[in-house]
């Protein structure tokens, strides 16, 4: 019985722990955000006029890796047998996504535009016989910073 009541609470306190960690880290990704409204990041390769005047461009790259916390891989392994949409997972992955965007904003400092964005994700910690679970997540965005002449 002690053993049921310890893993009940080391289970709880996993769920607060990584709850707290999970809505501060979004809180950040918000603000900061709103700091990049002006710097538009595109998926094609050329979204400029055609009199558009480059000044220069240059690659830029925004990557991280975020790990998953013990709840979620535990509520990941219940859904595992059980089957349906794991959702822990999906938070961790739009969290990824959205800070290697964000990094990958912040090195194109002063540019117009960002353009042929491209987000890649790879899972670290699984191994070839899928035994082991998913440790992490990294994610890497990339693209084309431009910047253009100032007219005048």
């Amino acid at each position: 019985m002690e053993q049921l009541i310890i893993f009940a609470v080391l289970i709880t306190l996993g769920y607060t722990a990584g709850t707290i960690a999970e809505r501060k880290h979004y809180r950040s990704i918000n603000a900061r955000e709103s700091n990049f409204l002006n710097l538009p990041a595109v998926t094609v390769k050329n979204a400029l006029d055609e009199d558009a005047e480059i000044e220069k461009v240059h690659l830029v790259l925004g990557s991280v890796v975020v790990s998953i916390d013990y709840f979620k891989r535990f509520l990941a392994g219940l859904r595992n047998l059980f089957g349906g949409e794991v959702k822990s997972y999906e938070t961790l992955v739009d969290r990824a996504r959205r800070e290697a965007v964000l990094r990958m904003k912040e090195k194109a400092e002063r540019a117009n535009i960002i353009l042929n964005l491209r987000i890649e994700t790879s899972s670290i910690g699984q191994s070839a016989n899928k035994r082991q679970a998913l440790g992490s997540v990294e994610a890497i965005a990339y693209g084309t910073a431009v910047y253009l002449k100032k007219k005048g």
